[in-house]
């Protein structure tokens, strides 16, 4: 029922963004961008949804909320009985004064790095085609990229710009091919000590309507931590680096964040032409939609190059302009035929980034060994999970592709789902409890759904299927669509 909730609530989260999108400061935050992974702004917007029905029942429903924003929200609903609220000034202090003390430390560490890094502005090619890329760990300085493969070395004369989450090291790691860079370096440590007293705020008239504390709550939540620091900081320093090399292009791993939306304002009127590329499988639940822009010809990129055919009909359904996009092929994902299936071998856990949910999956895993399955539980690369190997689930470095068979795979809010299900080995989504995983798998795949009390239930049933046709999801790359894009001849 929440995830179904989750998901009508997000026409109504994408006409509030709409409403958000072009003021002050809106792109610091990620309730503007209809971010459901950094924000539970959506997950609250669904609880408000089975409130509302649970209101207009003849027979009465509890709910237990210890929220105090949320509570509040309840209270206003038709139909809601409710009792004392519970405090809110020790828990508004307490995320104020936490969120000076986060901003804090993130401006420590910027200031450290634009110092650590400033040489890296020699490596920044006035005038060329770039990449904007975050700092992955199956990035290279021999030419691969971890969003886009071998295009550093098909294409000699890109640079590569380095999104202020890399850190220090990495960033020195990958600037060793001549040609990379840190955004970190044409930051101003000046401007990094303003960062302490900024947070999101939404506009005020937002913030006495039926959303009001919903939207307060969302601010305290942000306000709590560093992320609108680091945001902004991002927004400083692409900005900064745009204006002193003024490249051709920029190409970047789209999705639709408040700093991509500001970095294609900041490209107007400089001469720099935007593409974002959908670098990986993404979900209706994600925010790709220009649904949620109140002008989208000034925050979408000059181009929109989609991974194959399915992802080039999403975006297409997602009001993206048609002249804007463009099918470029993955960079990402290579055809594996079928893998292994072995139905007396172990079950593989693909964790996703979030981690919670991981933690969900290995605990319902550990309960499923009771039942005689035996898992390999595989970390997401950028947010590895910690947990203690025990009979029956135990960690993998060795990822689904090399695995000598499986017989199953469970996989939340991670490609490795539409991999296994590309191959055709049996797959089942994991639904967490409380949250929301959201939903990668395109419109024409459809596989099992299962929490962590049917899990076991689900795997001793779910069958292999027939592998779906590699190009029916992805296309290979056309490196001639890219070399027109980026302005480079061959």
């Amino acid at each position: 029922m929440l995830h179904q909730a989750f998901t009508e609530a997000l026409a109504d989260w994408r006409d509030l963004a709409k409403q958000m999108d072009g003021q002050k400061g809106q792109y610091w935050g990620h309730v503007s961008s209809v971010a459901p992974n950094p924000s539970d702004f959506g997950l609250m917007m669904a609880w408000s949804l089975l409130a509302q029905r649970w209101a207009a029942l003849t027979e009465t429903v509890l709910v237990v909320c210890d929220d105090p924003w949320v509570f509040r929200h309840f209270s206003t609903l038709p139909g809601v009985m409710a009792g004392d609220p519970p405090p809110l000034i020790v828990p508004r202090l307490r995320q104020w004064v936490r969120g000076l003390l986060a901003r804090t430390l993130v401006t420590w560490k910027v200031v450290g790095a634009a110092i650590r890094l400033r040489r890296h502005k020699r490596q920044a090619r006035p005038g060329g085609a770039a990449l904007l890329v975050y700092g992955h760990p199956a990035s290279n300085a021999q030419g691969h990229d971890a969003y886009f493969g071998s295009l550093m070395t098909d294409i000699p004369e890109l640079g590569r710009a380095l999104h202020v989450d890399c850190g220090v090291d990495v960033a020195d790691k990958l600037a060793a091919d001549g040609r990379s860079f840190s955004l970190h370096a044409f930051g101003s440590p000046l401007f990094a000590l303003t960062l302490p007293w900024l947070s999101w705020r939404s506009p005020s008239r937002l913030r006495t309507g039926g959303m009001a504390w919903l939207i307060r709550r969302a601010e305290a939540k942000e306000g709590a931590g560093g992320s609108a620091a680091m945001i902004r900081w991002q927004i400083h320093c692409q900005g900064r680096w745009l204006r002193a090399c003024r490249p051709s292009v920029v190409a970047w791993p789209w999705e639709n964040h408040g700093w991509e939306r500001a970095l294609v304002g900041q490209s107007h009127g400089r001469g720099v032409r935007t593409v974002g590329y959908q670098h990986t499988v993404i979900g209706e639940q994600a925010n790709i939609s220009a649904q949620g822009l109140a002008d989208p010809t000034e925050t979408l990129p000059d181009h929109v190059v989609s991974n194959g055919p399915s992802g080039h009909a999403q975006l297409a359904a997602a009001s993206i302009p048609a002249d804007r996009l463009v099918c470029g092929g993955t960079f990402r994902f290579s055809p594996t035929g079928s893998l292994p299936y072995d139905p007396q071998g172990p079950v593989f856990l693909a964790l996703p980034f979030d981690r919670d949910v991981a933690g969900q999956m290995i605990d319902a895993a550990r309960k499923a060994t009771a039942r005689g399955f035996v898992f390999l539980a595989k970390d997401h690369p950028l947010h590895p999970v910690q947990f203690d190997d025990s009979s029956g689930v135990s960690r993998t470095t060795v990822p689904l592709p090399k695995q000598p068979g499986v017989r199953a795979v469970v996989f939340a809010a991670t490609a490795v789902g539409l991999e296994a299900v590309l191959s055709g080995l049996p797959t089942v989504r994991f639904l967490p409890r409380g949250c929301i995983a959201l939903d990668i798998l395109p419109k024409e795949i459809s596989v099992p759904s299962v929490d962590a009390e049917r899990l076991a239930e689900v795997l001793d049933t779910v069958e292999a299927q027939a592998a779906i046709a590699w190009d029916q999801i992805f296309s290979a790359p056309d490196l001639a669509i890219w070399r027109g894009l980026l302005g480079v001849r061959r």
